[in-house]
């Protein structure tokens, strides 16, 4: 299990807001010795993404599928409702290039360009099944 994932951005509180909007996390305390603008969100069992500034920062041009992305788990059952949340938001859905025997879904956010990765949350007690 990871502790955080860090999202550098040059718009923190726009990127910020719209994490909030279409996932549905919350924001934490950010310590009071950050020496940037920054933002921490409550992504579940321990889990965290801090969303902070960095001067000239532009995202990498290989955000893909089989590139760099941020694969997440969610409620299948919220699917719907995140898919309209995403595009209501300005975000873009992505069509997969392989399929899989559970559901996903990959969106484009539209501050920075970042892809993410949704997966059905019932993958992961699958995967702790197997383990």
């Amino acid at each position: 299990m990871f502790a955080h994932l860090t999202l550098p951005t040059q718009r923190v509180e726009e990127t910020t807001r719209f994490i909030e909007q279409t996932l549905g996390y919350r924001r934490k305390p950010v310590p009071a010795n950050s020496p940037v603008d920054a933002r921490w969100l409550d992504i579940g069992q321990g889990q965290e993404l801090h969303v902070f500034f960095v001067e000239g920062f532009t995202v990498s041009p290989f955000e893909h599928e089989f590139g760099r992305h941020v694969a997440l788990f969610h409620s299948r059952d919220d699917f719907p409702a995140v898919r309209r949340r995403i595009t209501d938001a300005g975000g873009e859905l992505v069509e997969p290039l392989r399929s899989t025997p559970f559901e996903r879904l990959f969106f484009r956010e539209p501050v920075n360009g970042y892809l993410f990765e949704l997966i059905d949350r019932e993958r992961l007690h699958q995967i702790l099944a197997e383990s």
